[in-house]
């Protein structure tokens, strides 16, 4: 996992690594095609919202139907996620922004296309879990044609 995190707010060293680990596990879980290890990072209510809109609630729906999907379409499959935003609103909460791809063979994609919004809680043991995951597609053109149409509508950062 690459990282051009900017860390913000009262995480400490220790849940900035955890978090970074939590979610290097994810990716080799998929990597494994493993969906009971990819759900077990999420809490019991969890929701993962996936770029088609589709909505997974809870970790054991969710590692059902990764493992179905490792199992077909994404057998094989590679997920790469960066970290480009992480920061810590509360105490035991954390919000990580990512740029992500799923692919085949051992090369990094050069180009990673998918944003996902994660909301990650400290749970009563310590431990990190994923609570929410919204992904979305990245559209550089329909964005780049926005931001000419609307400049005000561009991101500061």
């Amino acid at each position: 996992m690459h990282t051009h995190a900017h860390t913000t707010a009262a995480g400490t060293e220790t849940d900035t690594a955890a978090i970074h680990a939590l979610l290097r596990s994810g990716a080799e879980a998929w990597g494994r095609g493993d969906g009971a290890a990819y759900g077990a990072l999420f809490t019991e209510d969890a929701t993962d919202v996936t770029f088609v809109g589709t909505v997974y609630r809870g970790a054991t729906e969710i590692g059902s139907a990764h493992q179905a999907l490792f199992d077909s379409f994404l057998k094989g499959t590679k997920l790469v996620v960066d970290i480009v935003d992480l920061r810590f609103p509360a105490p035991g909460t954390a919000i990580a922004v990512t740029r992500g791809e799923v692919h085949k063979g051992a090369r990094r994609p050069r180009r990673l296309g998918k944003l996902a919004t994660y909301t990650l809680v400290r749970t009563d043991g310590g431990d990190w879990r994923i609570a929410a995951v919204q992904k979305t597609r990245h559209r550089p053109l329909m964005e780049a044609f926005s931001f000419r149409a609307q400049p005000k509508t561009r991101p500061q950062a």
